[in-house]
């Protein structure tokens, strides 16, 4: 699943939607001192009240929010496993029957709690559904195309929140004319955080994806590992954030840990050009060894050769043959995403100005030096203009 598909799908979570259509709805209470199961229900999601809806339909949409590789995570099934999760959901996801679609839900919750212990507790949630594509661009607003066929994607969702101790409120009584303490035992499911869940199957060419599982991670950069393995029993991944240090340990590896920001900046400017051309691709493009080398190349690197990536590669990574996401290496370009951290000051720019920002060497000293094109001003008082000597330029 790309951004473009996911973020189609998180936006048909709303009540009355024909586009989606929920059928049933599994709740499991699970107490953090046991780790077992409490309690659980399964009901048509279409009997809960209206507001009861729109509460669950707001925390699925969140639970499939964030980017790709930072809090989402398209995972391949590993083969031979033993109570494989790819099956009992495959099972699950052809069933008809809704006790046996529950059964196997209960089967993937004591997969999650055997992992490990929650300090609170917790809810996990299950629906099964049907999603609803149009086959042709939703931007081809016709008449013809409110006739054309769709794609029809049944699916599965979990989600898991975390409980919240409610909150100790000093009330007044209009009746009795007197102040009075609400006590509410009752936890509070907090809907609005997820701190982790899946999506099956995947989304890939308007078909469904069977052998892949799109895994939520609570906080960003920082998947459950055990639950990736053990539960989903998805097979290792890599975040956004350790792709990008991977990038950056073979460049170091390549230029002897030293660049200029003017190369560094056509680096990210060719690395977003690939991604830019690539934006509307199934698949997120990757640069291999070779494709390292000629992007370094074509930004000024001096002395490379395939060879030498090939071999940074290697020692990186222990596998010549890994492709790094070219979307992972760049910062963010339509904000200030690179950090420059100095014991004086810190500076934010975007990648496309980095090439305005230059450490120069003056007089055994150095300098950082940004180029601009108006009268810097701080605290409301222009500064004037200094040759490097320290005279006044005016």
């Amino acid at each position: 699943m790309n951004k473009k598909n996911i973020a189609h799908f998180r936006r048909q979570f709303k009540p009355d939607n024909e586009a989606l259509k929920i059928h049933d709805m599994l709740s499991v209470y699970v107490m953090k001192e046991s780790s077992e199961i409490f309690h659980y229900q399964t009901q048509p999601f279409g009997m809960l009240e209206q507001e009861q809806q729109e509460l669950f339909m707001n925390g699925f949409k969140k639970s499939l929010g964030g980017q790709l590789d930072e809090k989402l995570f398209e995972l391949k099934f590993q083969r031979d496993v033993q109570d494989s999760s790819q099956l009992i959901l495959h099972q699950a996801l052809l069933s008809t029957d809704t006790e046996e679609w529950t059964n196997n839900m209960l089967r993937i919750t004591e997969k999650i709690l055997k992992t490990k212990e929650y300090e609170k507790d917790i809810v996990i949630t299950f629906i099964r559904g049907e999603y609803f594509k149009s086959v042709k661009s939703q931007n081809e607003e016709s008449e013809e195309n409110e006739r054309s066929p769709v794609y029809t994607h049944p699916f599965i969702l979990c989600s898991i929140n975390v409980t919240q101790d409610p909150k100790k409120e000093l009330l007044f009584d209009y009746t009795q004319r007197e102040f009075k303490y609400n006590i509410v035992v009752d936890p509070i499911i907090n809907l609005n955080a997820p701190i982790s869940g899946f999506l099956f199957p995947c989304f890939t060419n308007n078909a469904a994806d069977v052998n892949h599982v799109l895994y939520a991670a609570g906080k960003a950069n920082e998947p459950d590992y055990q639950f990736i393995e053990e539960v989903l029993n998805g097979e290792e991944t890599i975040t956004a954030a350790e792709d990008k240090i991977i990038f950056e340990e073979v460049v170091r590896n390549v230029t002897g840990d030293k660049v200029n920001t003017e190369t560094l900046s056509r680096v990210y400017e060719e690395i977003h050009h690939i991604v830019e051309e690539n934006k509307e691709a199934e698949e997120a493009p990757r640069l291999d060894y070779k494709d390292v080398e000629r992007v370094l190349s074509s930004s000024g690197v001096k002395d490379i050769n395939t060879e030498k990536v090939e071999a940074a590669f290697q020692t990186v990574v222990n596998d010549n043959r890994y492709e790094i996401k070219a979307k992972n290496i760049v910062p963010k370009y339509a904000s200030k995403s690179i950090k420059i951290e100095t014991k004086v000051a810190n500076i934010s720019i975007s990648p496309q100005d980095l090439s305005y920002v230059k450490q120069i060497n003056f007089y055994g000293k150095k300098y950082l030096m940004i180029e601009v094109d108006e009268d810097t001003v701080v605290d409301g008082f222009t500064m004037i203009p200094e040759a490097l000597d320290g005279s006044t330029g005016e």
